[in-house]
């Protein structure tokens, strides 16, 4: 019987010693984020953030019924085992061989993250402007949830800015920076399936920011079945929001922007938005660029120092990217410095 369980764990697991653990992870990392810059999302059928999506409304639709917050436990918990049990069904099958483990992983790891679309929108609101102010308020209203039928130019761009800069944590840096510190933490303490538990931190930080999108909203039918959701994405948002903060400032001293405007709207307004994350790379972009970002009874970021204008939509891509290098570059530094040491 030993000998038996010897021969499937053997079978289903891959074993790498110290410095192929390294080089997976390192090539992982590099060739996951040019899948997604070639290639954008992967098509919906197959897209897991799409499929916790499909999960999620499965499991509301019976524990809505429950008018407490033990719905929104429940949720969580039921979509979590659901994803534990087929990400580790697949790294089952996958694990059998070494190239096909590694595809899958850089397929999902790809997954887990969204440089290509984040960038891509705001460029696309800012063409749409050049065409027509109609077109460019159908397209914002895809990106934020306030009424964009008569948005002028000015509040358009706002929306968009706004939208841009407050996802470079949820779309990047956050899934990036549990990855990070979990492949430091097995670089240094080697795990069994550890391979399966480095890509599951980054796609369970994807489940909770997917059920936050889809139920954490206050409304009075969401309010129970969202509570946790919504707590546990901003205590997981909570330490990359502000490092993404700090990257928008240093990118905006290296582009030449206003970052030292920056840093001081980022303390002085930060706080302002109803999150407790977004602010912090929302204040930071509208002090770089000496723009106001504003939504209309909630919130007002930056002074109005120069009029804000479409070309402040590439400005802020111009930033975002930075900022999107700069972390990059900061998390390959960690990990190759967690493989020296040891």
């Amino acid at each position: 019987m030993i000998e038996y369980n010897k021969l499937i764990t053997d079978i289903f697991s891959i074993n790498l010693n110290l410095q192929e653990l390294f080089i997976f992870i390192i090539l992982a990392l590099l060739i996951s984020i040019a899948i997604d810059i070639v290639f954008g999302e992967l098509p919906t059928k197959i897209h897991p953030v799409v499929i916790i999506g499909s999960l999620i409304d499965y499991f509301k639709k019976h524990f809505i019924k429950i008018k407490n917050r033990l719905s929104g436990l429940l949720l969580v918990v039921s979509v979590g085992i659901c994803v534990c049990v087929v990400l580790y069904v697949l790294y089952l099958i996958f694990s059998i061989n070494l190239i096909a483990l590694f595809v899958l992983f850089t397929v999902l790891l790809s997954s887990t993250f969204s440089i290509k679309l984040l960038l891509k929108t705001a460029i696309d609101v800012k063409n749409d402007l050049d065409e027509s102010l109609d077109k460019a308020r159908k397209s914002v209203s895809y990106l934020v949830s306030r009424n964009t039928d008569e948005l002028t130019e000015g509040f358009i761009v706002s929306a968009v800015i706004e939208s841009l800069t407050e996802n470079i944590t949820d779309s990047y840096v956050a899934p990036m920076f549990y990855f990070t510190i979990f492949a430091m933490f097995i670089l240094i303490n080697p795990i069994n399936n550890q391979l399966y538990f480095l890509l599951l931190i980054p796609m369970l930080y994807r489940m909770f920011n997917t059920l936050d999108a889809m139920v954490g909203y206050k409304t009075e039918e969401l309010s129970d079945i969202g509570y946790f959701s919504a707590k546990i994405d901003d205590i997981l948002n909570y330490i990359p929001s502000r490092i993404s903060g700090i990257y928008v400032v240093l990118s905006a001293y290296l582009l030449g922007l206003d970052g030292k405007n920056s840093y001081n709207i980022m303390r002085r307004d930060a706080r302002k938005c109803p999150s407790p994350n977004s602010g912090f790379t929302m204040a930071t972009t509208a002090g770089a660029l000496n723009i106001q970002l504003i939504k209309k009874g909630t919130y007002i970021l930056g002074d109005a120092t120069k009029t804000i204008d479409k070309e402040d939509i590439t400005k802020a891509v111009n930033l975002s990217k930075l900022t999107i290098i700069l972390f990059t570059l900061t998390i390959l530094i960690l990990l190759i410095l967690a493989y020296v040491i040891l």
